[in-house]
């Protein structure tokens, strides 16, 4: 029996442990393989709403299709995050008093490290559980455990050797608090306030030209000065001490005169060239910019192009070198403290024309906070736009398809564009990267240490090193070793590249005899990758490239990691601001599940994940489900209390009732729509349908109906209704299971012998031969006028507690008879005082309305003043009128759709369509009265 109300916090841990005990969580199933690997959390991460939904989607999916028979392997795991993790527990470090990474050392630092992660790591993982996550929690894996370690140093070998990774000393973007290069996807560009410092740089030699400060309307000029120097502007004075060079747009006449000459870089005291350089924009500043190579992007192309001495200024720290061609003064400073001592000195020169206060914006690390540094370093880089072209190619032929459509453009707009991707990090907490380094500086990359070994004795040998040495530098009894590894981690991004293929065991399941072979063979590629659109390039392309490079089918040809992408929107607030904690419109999703459920939670994420919209949650909207799940456990307790319980031999297509009849139609149709809405990934269409037949259909209407029948005497009707009513149920379990698995599960177990829990139980597989199209169209007839009645007493406000009778303007159709059959129950549910066939020659006063084809009118004559009623519908349509104009006019204008925040623009267009929506049924109830 089912108790009173479905206890969340009591039912969902027990639930929860016993699908996985039964192994309901590994791949069982007999039909082809269904395979999704977890965006991996990072292991310092706890679960937010952007996991809750990503999550719930996936499980959704993993739940539709196991109890579609297929082998489900929903893939877990997590990330290593390095960048995080090292910042997590140098923080515990400091907080407990503890020496700091650098007086630890590298090997302690580590083994802390790993200390942290199984004491404190994975508590997300623990969490999803708690979400009802079904992932497969035998076959969890992390980036850093060995077989994934494995994986990574067999493709940076590989790489290396074909020519696709090599080290360079390259521009990188530097995070001076972590001491580390970060990729472009790590860097925050934000608008700060800042200053435009405008300087003098003298010409050589006190050389001077006429410069234009006038022109006339058409562009000439008309006034000059003398100069005897070049204006350039800067908001970072600090790199001009490792300016190499000034350069002008070599169509800019101005500088025509000075051009090949060169200027004093001041305070530094060395001349520099003037060249020319399509890279400076004339209309922009003075024209002139200054080239620092070793500390900008731009400046980098354009000394490489233009052969210019690059000055690198700044240590890890981004503190000034201690170097000869950085004045002494300004040595071991800090870059902002170098900042005002040279704005400072120039101004004392005589140099500074002027200081503009001006919007400028800087880059920012996004973990680390603090303005980032380009920075000239030798690093490993990845000729990523080598691997790209196939990852292009492979969405361009439909073998990668994105939903929605509309994000293959931005994948595409990156990957054309892409960079050597920068895959070193100069961390301690990471995959260390498998370089070594011989006594003459030659590289080794190699699997292994003894394999690098191996390589490097062969080398020497043959350039005639002395034997004896090389032994005693192998054995670790000479003064220096005969390797020495390279100090970097791999980018975290690099090992979530391979986690389709790494996590199914690869490289060693390749091997025939190794656990993982079947499963690797048959599980890659995976079926489809659920993720947000903000990691479309940090880990979708690079998966696509590390898969279509590294695994091949049967024939040998590149194999796509997933042949789906689903991009799901953002949870925002109920305004459609993005959660954030500054902000405080954070939720957390476990305190939602503790005040609700993980059923309610889940259900309306599916519910608001409309492809290419945002979810909009809030607080109300999770306890609206909440309520959901009330009704189906009272509908459940109603159908157990009335007898009805499944049996195992009923046949729906036998069933003899009109009504079970029509219960078993729209059953099958519900099911069609759900299927194929998740089928599509609309999610928010399963979800609403099920939802829709669920409350609506079954409960609101199957239920009231039933009710003479089942509490009325035994009888052949009787029991036909009550197996209907259990099977129906029953599918509506089934087809709720994937968006609420708790309280669906708790009532399949409750009242009868299960053969199987209801997460491996069949999907409802209904066709043509449960249509019922003669009972549909019966049942149908009675809802809609009950429910058109209903709806006209609403609109005109009738008496609620008042019954009218209903006068039928007999036509000599269908409804005719069918008034015989359902006139008692039109006068329960409508309440009305009577309903009676007249004819249509008769003109009665009162509410028109028309329904199935026939026309009815309510006679409210003597009770409503239809003209009182007429003046505030009217009256209201037309404020409806007015407050659709003034959303039209606002959306009509341009500069506001442009300027305001897109949940604003939304907000409008929902105003507006409620707005449309009421007067519809305004205008409609008006039409009525006028009838």
């Amino acid at each position: 029996m089912l108790d009173k109300s479905f206890n969340p916090a009591e039912a969902e841990p027990r639930l929860y442990d016993a699908w996985e005990a039964s192994g309901a969580f590994k791949p069982s199933g007999q039909g082809d393989p269904f395979t999704i690997v977890i965006p991996p959390p990072n292991v310092t991460g706890s679960l937010h709403m952007g996991h809750a939904l990503n999550n719930t989607l996936q499980d959704v999916l993993c739940r539709f299709q196991r109890m579609r028979g297929r082998a489900v392997l929903w893939q877990p795991g997590m990330d290593h995050a390095g960048i995080a993790t090292q910042m997590v527990v140098e923080r515990k470090l400091a907080a407990e008093g503890n020496q700091d990474r650098r007086a630890m050392g590298r090997e302690a630092f580590v083994e802390r490290v790993w200390e942290w992660k199984e004491e404190s790591g994975g508590t997300i993982l623990k969490q999803l559980r708690r979400l009802g996550a079904t992932c497969d929690w035998s076959r969890e894996r992390f980036t850093m455990d060995e077989g994934l370690s494995a994986a990574v140093r067999r493709v940076f070998v590989t790489l290396y050797e074909e020519g696709l990774i090599y080290r360079d000393k390259r521009l990188v973007n530097w995070d001076p608090k972590f001491e580390t290069a970060i990729s472009d996807l790590e860097v925050e560009n934000k608008e700060t306030n800042g200053h435009f410092w405008h300087f003098k740089y003298p010409l050589e030699n006190g050389e001077t030209y006429e410069f234009p400060i006038a022109h006339d309307e058409e562009g000439n000029p008309t006034e000059w000065e003398t100069r005897d120097y070049i204006s350039i502007a800067t908001t970072r004075p600090e790199t001009m001490l490792g300016d190499g060079a000034v350069a002008v747009h070599p169509d800019d006449a101005r500088y025509a005169p000075i051009v090949g000459k060169r200027c004093l870089l001041p305070l530094a005291d060395r001349y520099i060239p003037i060249i020319t350089d399509e890279y400076p924009d004339p209309d922009f500043g003075s024209g002139a910019v200054k080239i620092t190579g070793a500390h900008d992007f731009n400046d980098y192309q354009v000394a490489k192009r233009n052969d210019i001495e690059m000055f690198i200024l700044m240590d890890e720290q981004a503190r000034m070198l201690n170097v000869d061609y950085i004045p002494e003064k300004y040595r071991r400073m800090d870059r902002y403290e170098a900042r005002e001592a040279i704005v400072m000195d120039i101004d004392e020169r005589g140099l500074l024309i002027k200081t503009e206060d001006k919007k400028v914006m800087q880059p920012f690390g996004d973990r680390s906070g603090v303005v980032i540094e380009p920075m000239l370093t030798d690093q490993w880089f990845v000729d990523a736009e080598e691997l790209a072209k196939r990852a292009i190619k492979a969405v361009e032929d439909g073998d990668t398809r994105f939903v929605p459509e509309n994000w293959s453009k931005t994948y595409f707009q990156w990957m054309r564009n892409i960079e050597p991707w920068c895959v070193s990090r100069q961390l301690w907490w990471g995959h260390r990267i498998p370089a070594w380094y011989g006594p003459d500086g030659h590289c080794f990359v190699a699997e292994t240490e003894e394999d690098a070994k191996k390589q490097a004795v062969a080398r020497y040998v043959t350039e005639g090193y002395d034997m004896e040495e090389i032994d005693a530098m192998v054995r670790g009894e000479a003064d220096a070793p005969l390797l020495v590894r390279d100090e970097d981690v791999l980018d975290t991004w690099f090992s979530s590249g391979l986690w389709p293929f790494s996590t199914l065991g690869w490289p060693d399941a390749l091997e025939a005899d190794h656990p993982d072979y079947g499963l690797l063979k048959t599980n890659y590629p995976t079926s489809v990758l659920v993720t947000a659109h903000d990691i479309i390039f940090f880990w979708v392309a690079r998966m696509m490239m590390m898969g279509l490079h590294f695994m091949k089918d049967g024939h040998g040809a590149a194999q796509v990691p997933f042949p789906e992408v689903y991009i799901h929107g953002l949870v925002v607030d109920e305004k459609g601001q993005k959660m954030s904690k500054s902000k405080g419109n954070g939720i957390d999703p476990l305190d939602l599940i503790d005040k609700y459920g993980a059923d309610a939670l889940r259900f309306t994420l599916c519910a608001q994940a409309g492809q290419g919209r945002n979810v909009r949650l809030s607080d109300q909207r999770v306890e609206g489900y909440r309520n959901f799940s009330t009704k189906l456990w009272n509908a459940a307790r109603f159908a157990e209390m009335n007898g009805c319980s499944a049996e195992a031999g009923f046949d729906p297509t036998a069933a003899r009732s009109t009504l079970a009849r029509w219960i078993v139609h729209e059953t099958r149709a519900c099911a069609e729509e759900a299927t194929e809405a998740l089928e599509q990934y609309r999610f928010n269409d399963a979800a609403a349908a099920v939802y829709r037949f669920t409350w609506n259909v079954f409960c609101d209407w199957h239920l009231e109906l039933s009710k003479p029948v089942l509490q009325g005497a035994d009888g052949p009707e009787k029991e036909d209704l009550r197996a209907a009513t259990a099977w129906a149920l029953d599918q509506i379990l089934k087809l709720l299971h994937p968006f609420m698995p708790f309280v669906t599960e708790e009532i399949w177990g409750a009242s009868v012998d299960r053969a199987t829990h209801l997460i491996v139980a069949e999907w409802p597989l209904l066709d043509e031969k449960h249509d019922a199209p003669e009972a549909a169209a019966e049942i149908n007839w009675l809802i809609d006028l009950v429910s058109e009645i209903r709806s006209v007493r609403q609109t005109v406000d009738l008496p609620a507690g008042e019954k009218f009778p209903l006068l039928h303007l007999s036509g000599g159709g269908p409804a005719d008879a069918r008034l015989k059959t359902y006139g008692a129950f039109v006068e329960r549910l409508a309440r009305l005082e009577s309903v009676t066939s007249i004819s249509p020659d008769v003109a009665p006063k009162g509410v028109a309305l028309v329904s199935g084809g026939d026309t009815y009118v309510l006679d409210v004559a003597g009770s409503v003043d239809l003209d009182a009623v007429k003046a505030r519908l009217a009256k209201e349509a037309d404020k409806a009128r007015k407050e659709i104009d003034v959303v039209d006019k606002k959306l009509s204008n341009e500069k506001f759709v442009a300027r305001a925040p897109a949940e604003v623009v939304e907000e409008q267009k929902e105003r507006r369509a409620g707005y449309a929506e009421k007067l519809d049924k305004l205008t409609a109830a008006l039409s009525r009265l006028e009838a």
